[in-house]
């Protein structure tokens, strides 16, 4: 299956924090929308394995993805080794997207900032020829970076107000990070501590200086192009 978009995570709900509204736009628009996580967050405090590729599931049905798929890496051991870029590497040419998101580059989680490196170097190793060459060279896909953890500056936003049910919606399948529960096995993390009511002011705030009520941000390190600034 040839994907328009493929949005890499460390974890399961990596994606849905950063943009799920835009991966819901893009969907509802009928363009091909696929999730790939590099691990099975293995490592998380709450919630068992099984369980959040349960939730990550249902959260890409929510969001009208066509395909989620994960790669095994492991969690908390992510690292710009061979083995790992040429892991993602063959997720891109298995699926040849026009445009690939990964997480910005400055994280307060090393995972987040391991696969947006990772993602990097894949989508350039994905083009050449004599790279996996037992596997199809693919274009180099357009690269853009969403935010997790830490904002920086948003290159440019896309209004998420008539997704953003829908973001929550994906967000509520994740009841085994976000909820507080009582029990011997639960934790009390940063992200049960109103942390999504803190992405939702985070998206609110990326949209007020456009006047729109919910967007999200995305990177760039090379210039975004548009055809002309004014039309009449």
């Amino acid at each position: 299956m040839k994907l328009d978009i493929l949005v890499f995570g460390a974890h399961a709900d990596d994606a849905e924090i950063g943009m799920a509204g835009t991966i819901a736009k893009h969907a509802a628009a009928g363009l091909k929308v696929g999730l790939c996580d590099l691990t099975a967050a293995e490592m998380s405090s709450n919630g068992t394995v099984e369980r959040r590729k349960a939730e990550a599931q249902q959260a890409a049905d929510v969001l009208g993805a066509v395909v989620r798929s994960n790669l095994g890496l492991p969690d908390r051991g992510l690292y710009m080794t061979e083995a790992h870029v040429a892991a993602v590497a063959a997720e891109i040419r298995r699926f040849a997207p026009a445009v690939v998101f990964a997480p910005y580059w400055e994280d307060r989680h090393p995972d987040h900032i391991a696969c947006s490196k990772l993602v990097e170097e894949a989508v350039f190793n994905a083009k050449l020829r004599k790279y996996m060459p037992d596997k199809p060279a693919v274009p180099a896909p357009q690269l853009y970076f969403y935010f997790i953890n830490d904002l920086g500056r948003s290159d440019l936003v896309v209004d998420v107000t008539d997704q953003y049910a829908l973001k929550e919606q994906s967000l509520a399948c994740y009841r085994s990070q976000f909820e507080k529960v009582t029990g011997e096995d639960y934790v009390i993390t940063p992200l049960t501590e109103g942390y999504i009511e803190r992405v939702r002011s985070r998206d609110m705030l990326l949209g007020q200086r456009r006047l729109i009520p919910y967007a999200e941000g995305f990177a760039t390190k090379i210039p975004y192009v548009v055809e002309m600034f004014a039309s009449k």
